[in-house]
């Protein structure tokens, strides 16, 4: 596990990311500022241009607070609302732990990543 920070909005938050080939690929390129986009009213998005590497992706669920890659799209996503949907070609990154309620009243918006 590395511990990442977050920062939204001058407010930190943090993460463990997971010891796998995709989190230590996005770690790369930490520090990361990427400008996310609120879709489907649960999830926070930045899609990378190419994609990362992602052997342990499979269909699943998630909970709130995963941060996962969807490899489909290449994209970087924080799950902060449940639908109860579960996603084809999924790979679970890290978790963050601290409440991310506040998520729901955001639109797009800058999120930098660092390791902590």
């Amino acid at each position: 596990m590395t511990k990442v920070k977050l920062i939204i909005n001058n407010q930190e938050l943090t993460a463990n990311f997971d010891d796998n080939d995709t989190s230590r690929a996005i770690m790369t390129h930490f520090p990361l500022k990427v400008s996310m986009m609120n879709l489907y009213s649960r999830e926070m998005t930045y899609r990378f241009k190419t994609a990362l590497p992602a052997k342990k992706a499979k269909t699943s669920g998630y909970e709130v607070g995963d941060i996962a890659y969807w490899a489909p799209r290449h994209s970087f996503v924080i799950f902060y609302k449940q639908t109860g949907e579960v996603i084809g070609d999924l790979q679970k990154i890290g978790h963050i732990k601290d409440d991310i309620s506040f998520f729901n009243q955001l639109g797009d918006t800058d999120i930098e990543f660092s390791i902590e």
